[in-house]
């Protein structure tokens, strides 16, 4: 039978690498949402300013609406990265699931190797204390 180490070294790298990939992911939604903060904080203080200085307010409406929008696209991409998220970490469940199985069916075969070789050992051994106690009977016969 073939070793499997190989094969579940490659396995264990791609996991790696959808690890990577989730993690970048992770890091991707976090700043995204970070940015919408900072969004809302900004918001936040012109309309402070505005309620403020009525001089500013009349081009305030353009600018909240344009932030507005770039929020609305922000909340899109968290969305969006979400979505992903949630595919990568389907993704890596099943790629963990692939490695235990390798690593479960390389345990085996080893456990089974092991048992056939102990096997033989004993087999040996019954053999060699066999013959001794032959010639031993044999020496006592005469």
């Amino acid at each position: 039978m073939s070793d499997l180490t190989s094969l579940i070294r490659l396995h264990k790298w791609q996991l790696d690498e959808k690890r990577r990939a989730l993690a970048e992911l992770e890091a991707l939604r976090d700043r995204l949402g970070e940015e919408a903060r900072r969004l809302d904080e900004e918001l936040a203080r012109e309309r402070a300013i505005a309620e403020r200085a009525t001089f500013v307010s009349f081009g305030l409406g353009g600018y909240i609406r344009s932030m507005l929008q770039r929020r609305d696209r922000l909340t899109d991409s968290v969305r969006q990265v979400e979505a992903r998220l949630t595919a990568a970490k389907e993704t890596i469940s099943l790629a963990f699931a692939e490695v235990k199985k390798y690593e479960i069916l390389q345990a085996e075969r080893q456990r089974r190797d092991q048992l056939r070789r102990m096997r033989r050992e004993t087999a040996a051994l019954d053999e060699v204390g066999a013959s001794r106690f032959h010639r031993k009977a044999l020496n006592t016969d005469t």
